[in-house]
């Protein structure tokens, strides 16, 4: 089906323009900001028919999706953490909407539902979002999002009982809860009530931070900290394992160098203590002994080090480094068995190393191949532990881990409906522009041909300090599966390689990101795997900036786009939501300098009336008030004005679903069917 059969839906263009340094900036379509008005609505509603009607014509979309339901229809499970003397997880049968929460007091005797969010919803889009165990494992206090929003519900459970308390805190957002450690209740983080209309689309900001007492209501909750001098500032409470400190971290948007405070909770009357107040690093807290504070911190080490401060000598002169920066980059650090599990990321797979208290390695996990682990929770003196392991051909397998001995043991494995030995991963490096070593991640069925002729979807991501590892997907399965080959670069922007990695990819340096997309699909059109024609691509929030700039860059080099919950108008980004909070990657549309920058890659901004621009499907949901659909929108009308092509250009609007997580599985699939089924029909696959 070409263009031509379309009548898109109209998409009236205003007068509005704004000036910026000098500059003035049309923007026809600033209408479609508010979703909830009558004409976007209408608007909403036509893209969909539209979009709708051409998914259900395609020939394998049927197929595709009874595929797809087929292999999800396994048994996952999460590793089990122990709290107060009981064990803890999650599994979903296969097709559940939401994973169920399940307790057991020891392992090998019958678990029982703790909480199962698909019965809070008939259609699976009340997830949860969000969960704390006491520490004597009485009360679990969880939280809810309702339609995919960032806005979560809390509430707490007696675990003995599975009865919910009144308890009920609102207006949460960007928060976990941490208990303290006589279990009278909780801390967690919270804005003012916002403006009922306007709730999904309003800035956020003067975070707050309270303590919350177990039978009270949330108006009698104690303000911790606040800072109203500093609007941008949001604040992360936990408590050390000992109970004694709260450990306040200080973040400021996206950027991932944040401050650290303290409080005393053996004296009620303690202050918060600033133990570092700049902005100059990040610091993320491991654990203590007794005044002695660990942290991990990428001060002069962007690949990660992990340091030691006494709080009773606080200045850096007397602090001490314990695991000095590597050539790998450092995750995170847990401490187990009075030894530090370090977590790494070697050109951009896992790998695992325990230390000593002195910083000396004990050994290195022995890992089950090339892929991602994660877990290795639980307390100081525990002597196991459990981790998952799971890489682009492997379903996340769990092993228990012992401390002592170093031995893994496999704990469950899920049986999917295909052959991992069907299927070959390789890592490959590629030059960028600029001469950059740049990694990739191909995976595709096993003897593919190098013929130039492999529908190939290239999927990326670089920003805000992300890393993009192994990972198991049965949408990419199925992808495979149809003939596909799956291809992910781990571009600059992300925290593969330390913060110099990350900083290579932001403000004034964002185009790198771009550049090294661009520079991966002509790697993977030269080596043989695929040609312009049968070549997509495909990102998410971030990632689908990624997509709208790169295919409005070289609309030539790509067949078939998706971008997801895309970050579209780079001129207006920091007007929404938690928008603001991402000029640190980014930069800001007030800075003349960094203006230019953003005007010269935002999609919305650099479509060129009479282009023929691939065949693209934009995703976004009703309900997405992180990257607000606004952006989708407004990048929809302004592609479809310009698109001189004949290949389709559509937007598809879920309803009941935010930035996506706690998708429900059938919406997760359904979509899926249709992103899969229009490469199928634009790559012509079929």
């Amino acid at each position: 089906m070409t263009s031509s059969a379309f009548a898109y839906p109209p998409s009236p263009q205003h007068d509005q323009v704004d000036t910026y340094h000098g500059v003035t900036v049309p923007d026809p379509y600033r209408w479609l900001e508010d979703p909830q008005s009558a004409p976007s609505r209408e608007w909403i509603a036509a893209q969909n028919t539209v979009t709708d009607g051409y998914l259900q014509t395609l020939p394998t979309r049927r197929d595709i999706n009874d595929r797809l339901t087929q292999i999800w229809n396994y048994e996952r499970y999460s590793t089990p953490f122990k709290r107060g003397g009981r064990y803890f997880y999650f599994k979903n049968d296969g097709l559940q909407n939401q994973s169920v929460l399940y307790t057991l007091p020891s392992l090998g005797v019958e678990p029982r539902v703790l909480l199962d969010p698909n019965t809070l919803s008939e259609d699976g889009t009340v997830s949860l979002s969000g969960m704390a165990v006491s520490e004597n494992g009485a009360y679990l206090a969880y939280g809810l999002s309702s339609g995919g929003s960032d806005w979560v519900e809390w509430h707490v459970r007696d675990i003995e009982t599975g009865a919910d308390t009144d308890d009920l805190l609102k207006w949460v957002k960007f928060s976990g809860a941490s208990w303290s450690h006589d279990h009278a209740g909780f801390f967690y983080s919270r804005y003012d009530e916002p403006d009922e209309t306007t709730k999904l689309e309003a800035v956020n900001y003067y975070q707050k931070l309270f303590y919350h007492r177990i039978g009270t209501p949330q108006s009698e909750d104690v303000l911790v900290y606040e800072r109203p001098d500093q609007k941008e500032w949001g604040f992360g409470g936990g408590v050390t394992e000992d109970g004694r400190y709260l450990i306040i971290s200080v973040w400021k948007g996206t950027d991932p160098n944040n401050l650290v405070f303290y409080k005393d909770l053996s004296d009620p009357d303690s202050p918060v203590v600033e133990l570092i107040s700049e902005f100059e690093a990040s610091y993320s807290f491991v654990d203590n002994d007794g005044p002695l504070f660990w942290f991990t911190t990428d001060l002069e080490a962007p690949k990660g080090r992990l340091i030691a401060i006494d709080i009773a000598r606080p200045e850096k002169e007397h602090w001490q480094e314990i695991i000095p920066e590597s050539e790998d980059t450092l995750e995170g650090v847990g401490l187990l068995n009075n030894q530090f599990v370090a977590d790494y990321l070697k050109d951009a797979y896992t790998t695992i190393r325990i230390f000593s208290l002195t910083g000396e390695l004990v050994r290195q996990v022995v890992l089950p191949g090339i892929g991602s682990a994660g877990g290795f929770d639980g307390k100081r003196e525990d002597t196991e532990t459990f981790y998952s392991f799971t890489s682009f051909t492997v379903p996340p397998a769990i092993y228990r881990y012992d401390m002592v001995t170093g031995v893994s043991t496999l704990y469950r494995q899920p049986e999917v409906d295909f052959d991992p030995d069907a299927y070959t991963t390789t890592q490959v490096f590629y030059a960028s522009k600029d001469g950059t070593r740049v990694p990739m991640f191909i995976t595709h069925k096993t003897g593919l041909e190098l013929n130039g002729q492999n529908p190939t979807l290239l999927y990326g991501y670089g920003g805000f300090s992300i890393s993009l590892t192994p990972s198991f997907s049965v949408s990419n399965l199925v992808w495979m599966e149809m003939g596909g080959v799956y291809a992910v670069p781990n571009l600059r922007g992300g925290g593969e390689y330390g913060e110099d990695w990350h900083l290579a990819g932001t403000k004034l340096n964002k185009q790198n990101v771009f550049d090294d997309f661009i520079a991966a699909a002509e790697w993977l059109i030269a080596e043989g795997y695929t040609s312009a024609a049968k070549l997509a691509i495909a990102g998410g929030s971030n990632g689908g900036l990624l997509v709208g700039a790169c295919m409005t860059q070289r609309p030539d080099l790509f067949a078939a786009a998706l971008p997801a919950v895309g970050v579209m108008d780079m001129l207006r980004f920091n007007q929404f939501t938690i928008g603001w909070a991402w000029e640190s990657d980014y930069g800001s549309p007030a800075n003349e300098d960094e203006f230019k920058v953003l005007y010269s890659y935002s999609p919305l901004h650099n479509l060129k009336s009479g282009t023929a621009y691939p065949a693209t499907l934009i995703t976004t949901a009703d309900h997405d008030d992180r990257v607000v659909p606004a952006h989708s929108f407004k990048f929809a009308a302004a592609l479809q004005a310009a698109h001189g092509g004949e290949a389709p250009v559509l937007i598809r609007i879920e309803t009941k679903a935010g930035h996506g997580a706690g998708k429900p599985t059938a919406k997760v699939i359904e979509e899926v069917s249709d992103k899969w089924a229009f490469l199928a029909a634009n790559l012509r696959m079929v």
